[in-house]
């Protein structure tokens, strides 16, 4: 069997059209997101309305789908400012009802044994209560890792959140194809998974795409922290 997975879309839509595109020449059997797939980037609801109508492709919930069903935290995140609060409720106002109540029903985790192998996707590893994550650990390694999801049992774990790359051998092969929509690059990231009776392979691909529209559409849609978000989240190539 034949599975792309890609993480983190955060409303980029040239992105995901790009990385689609390429995974349809792939020949895969089944695509998965592992959650994110709004905030940041201009598109919000332009991306979830594709990924909610790409046959085969499952989702998960990241912490953005769960603020926009949840709502944020009260007292919202210590860390997040008045601009980012605004930009949230900005995302919010793009997304249909429809559409909320279609994330509302993606699960947090999806596990599948395929081949003999015990997958997970999922956006980070989970909180105890089921509906939050854990803190964030910034490049870690492998027993980090084997830490932030200690309560999964999988052989696989593909998943995303923090938006490097990162492939490692723990207690569990962990997978994170590092942010589709945001990167220093225009390239959207993605990975092929082959799964047999011998085992499994990971292939690691990206699709180049025209950001032009993109920053456009930063612009004409006046996007709230749309200065902060090509500092933090695009390397600064539109400064």
């Amino acid at each position: 069997m034949r599975i792309a997975v890609f993480t983190d879309v955060h409303a980029n839509l040239p992105a995901l059209e790009a990385a689609l595109e390429a995974i349809r020449t792939e020949g895969c059997d089944a695509l998965f997101h592992t959650g994110d797939a709004i905030a940041i980037g201009p598109y919000p609801k332009e991306c979830l309305d594709l990924l909610l109508n790409t046959p085969g492709l499952e989702c998960v919930k990241g912490n953005h789908e769960t603020w926009l069903v949840n709502g944020l935290p009260q007292p919202w995140p210590e860390w997040m400012t008045e601009g980012e609060l605004e930009h949230q409720h900005w995302t919010w106002r793009q997304i249909d009802a429809p559409a909320r109540a279609a994330v509302a029903r993606w699960p947090y985790v999806i596990h599948r044994e395929i081949e003999g192998v015990r997958v997970a996707f999922m956006h980070y590893g989970l909180h105890p209560s089921g509906r939050d994550f854990v803190p964030t650990v910034r490049h870690p390694k492998a027993d980090d890792l084997d830490d932030v999801f200690a309560g999964c049992s999988a052989d696989l774990i593909l998943y995303g959140h923090d938006h490097w790359f990162s492939d490692q051998q723990g207690r569990a092969r962990y997978v994170n194809p590092g942010s589709l929509g945001c990167h220093t690059i225009a390239v959207a990231r993605y990975c092929v998974v082959e799964l047999g009776r011998r085992g499994f392979t990971v292939q690691h691909r990206q699709a180049s795409y025209d950001d032009r529209a993109l920053f456009r559409a930063f612009e004409e849609r006046a996007v709230p922290e749309r200065g902060f978000i090509y500092r933090a989240f695009f390397g600064g190539r539109w400064s």
